[in-house]
C-alpha cells in the first residue's frame, strides 16, 4: 500500500454513513487536487472495503461508479440505500447527500 492509498483510505473513513464524496473532493482533501483518477485506482485496491467505505464515492455529477470494484453498480447502490441514501437511475442527489466536512 502506498502513502497515497493510505491517505485516501484514512480520509474516506471520516465520511459519515448516509453521505457521499467525489473522487475530486478526496484528491483535494489529501493535498493532490489533480489526482482524481489515482483516487479511483486506490479505491480499486482497497484491501478492507468494510472498513474503508469506498461505496460512498461518486463522480462529480453524483453518478455511481460503473466499475465499482466490490460488486458493481448494483452493489454500490444497495450499500448506499442501506445507509439511507436515495439512488435514482444510478445517481445520487449531491445537493442532498454530499458531505463537505474535512474537504
Amino acid at each position: 500500500m502506498t502513502d497515497f492509498d493510505q491517505a485516501v483510505y484514512e480520509y474516506l473513513k471520516t465520511v459519515p454513513r448516509g453521505k457521499v464524496v467525489t473522487y475530486g473532493m478526496i484528491a483535494h482533501a489529501i493535498g493532490r487536487p489533480r489526482a482524481s483518477r489515482q483516487v479511483g485506482n486506490a479505491l480499486h485496491r482497497n484491501p478492507t472495503p468494510v472498513v474503508v467505505p469506498c461505496h460512498r464515492v461518486v463522480n462529480r455529477e453524483g453518478r455511481l461508479a460503473p466499475a465499482f470494484a466490490f460488486g458493481g453498480t448494483d452493489m454500490q447502490a444497495q450499500l448506499l440505500r442501506a445507509e439511507g441514501v436515495e439512488v435514482i437511475n444510478g445517481y445520487v442527489d449531491l445537493m442532498k447527500y454530499l458531505w463537505e466536512g474535512n474537504s
